[in-house]
């Protein structure tokens, strides 16, 4: 399951799920082409990273813009001479209900989590075909599966992800591998926002939610990395077109 030497290129690499990801592919001997907006962040990773002896290089990208993308894409593509794999992990979250929509919301979620898919994959999936070969790996999430309470936008958001995996695998078919990985309660910056608002302090009513998922724990940034380096190794090649599920048996759980 090794992915030693590979040429990866992570959106959304300094926070949370994507921050774990990073780490773990350097750590594990891929070359390293990660980005996020978030450029300070960013550059200190580089740093620690390089001083570690990895293969690793920060660039600043907003994955909605594609002026950006486009530049990411060739900066990634100069400093390693390919893409062997994308893991296009960028994302963006806001609560609400379909009466609480409104024109922000909608720019956000689905400017970064759709249309920036969308850019990315429009720049990334040329340099495949000239390759021959190439792996594509997109978070998604159990949203879209399940129906968070006052999440219409997000879930939907992600839904069109799966959709998109599907015909990618199809319209790629023999060149293009494209797989999803959907991650349930992670322990991320991302998850510890959306307990604002509550009336139970944050750790216990994390602590609470983790008695409720099956294995009795939060995933970690790092599960996802592990289970997404097997996805983008050559030993995940007959996974193509489907989804692995990493929610700690989530879906399992009966509404009661």
């Amino acid at each position: 399951m090794s992915i030693e030497g590979k040429v990866i290129l992570l959106t959304g690499g300094t926070s949370g799920i994507g921050e774990g990801c990073a780490r773990y592919f350097a750590q594990q001997g891929a070359k390293l082409a990660f980005s996020s907006i978030q450029g300070v962040v960013g550059a200190q990773m580089e740093a620690e990273l390089q001083a570690a002896g990895h293969q690793a290089v920060f660039i600043e990208a907003d994955i909605s813009d594609e002026d950006s993308v486009r530049a990411l894409v060739q900066e990634t593509v100069d400093t390693f001479g390919c893409i062997d794999c994308l893991m296009s992990n960028a994302g963006a979250w806001r609560e609400g209900t379909v009466t609480d929509f409104n024109e922000d919301d909608w720019n956000l979620l689905m400017g970064v989590n759709v249309k920036g898919n969308f850019q990315l994959l429009k720049h990334v999936v040329p340099v495949m075909q000239v390759q021959g070969k190439g792996t594509v790996l997109i978070t998604t999430s159990v949203a879209a599966f399940v129906g968070f309470p006052a999440h219409a936008l997000y879930c939907a958001s992600k839904a069109a992800l799966e959709a998109l995996i599907r015909c990618m695998a199809t319209d790629y078919a023999g060149v293009i591998r494209v797989v999803g990985i959907c991650p349930g309660t992670i322990d991320t910056p991302m998850l510890r926002a959306s307990c604002a608002g509550w009336d139970m302090p944050e750790d216990e009513l994390l602590a609470d939610v983790a008695k409720k998922i099956p294995v009795r724990r939060l995933g970690t940034p790092e599960d996802v990395a592990k289970a997404a380096a097997f996805l983008l190794s050559d030993d995940a090649g007959y996974i193509n077109g489907s989804s692995l599920m990493m929610e700690g048996g989530t879906l399992a759980l009966p509404p009661w």
